[in-house]
C-alpha cells in the first residue's frame, strides 16, 4: 500500500473540509506523519490543514503538544483515553475544527504496554467525537502504518459525509 491508495480517502477529506469551511490539525505517533502527508498531498491544503505533529515520544509529545501531566495520569499510550487527549488537544491548540490522532504499535513487535504489533487507536475531536480502535493482526511495519493511515482518513470522512 502506497501514498496513492491514501490519496483518494484524502481528497474525499478534502473536499468535505473545504464545503463545510472547516480545519483540521493532527497528532499523529505510529504512521509517522502520513495522515499529514496524504492530506498535504491534495493541491489546496492550506485551506483546511493547520498543522500537524509526529508525537512518537514522550519528549515529542512534551515539546509539540504541551500537554499538561495531570492529563496524562493513569492514561497510557496505544489506547483510546490518550487518543482521544491528543486529538482533543491538536484541536484546540491549532483552533482547527477538528483535531485528528492516532496511536499504536506498528511492529514488527508489540509496544511495552502489551499491544501486539497492528493495534492502533484513532480518535476524532471537534464538533463530535470518535474513537476506534484498529488491529491489523500483522507485523508488517509499513503495512501497519499504512493502514492505520487510511483508518483514520476513512474515520473523518465518513463523519464529515453524514
Amino acid at each position: 500500500m502506497a501514498m496513492e491508495t491514501l490519496l483518494p480517502l484524502a481528497e474525499q477529506v478534502a473536499v468535505l473540509l473545504k464545503q463545510r469551511r472547516e480545519t483540521i490539525a493532527v497528532a499523529e505517533s505510529s504512521t509517522g506523519g502520513l495522515i499529514s502527508a496524504a492530506l498535504l498531498a491534495v493541491p489546496g491544503a492550506s485551506a483546511y490543514f493547520l498543522g500537524g505533529a509526529v508525537v512518537y515520544t514522550r519528549l515529542a509529545r512534551d515539546l509539540l503538544l504541551d500537554i499538561p501531566q495531570a492529563a496524562l495520569s493513569g492514561m497510557r499510550s496505544a489506547s483510546e483515553p490518550y487518543a482521544l487527549l491528543l486529538a482533543r488537544t491538536a484541536q484546540k491548540r491549532f483552533a482547527a475544527s477538528w483535531g485528528l490522532a492516532e496511536t499504536g504499535a506498528a511492529g514488527p513487535t508489540g509496544n511495552r504496554y502489551g499491544d501486539a504489533a497492528g493495534h492502533s487507536c484513532l480518535a476524532l475531536a471537534g464538533i463530535a467525537e470518535r474513537v476506534i480502535t484498529l488491529d491489523t493482526a500483522k507485523s508488517d511495519r509499513l503495512a501497519n502504518m499504512h493502514a492505520f493511515a487510511a483508518a483514520a482518513l476513512e474515520l473523518i470522512a465518513h463523519h464529515l459525509s453524514q
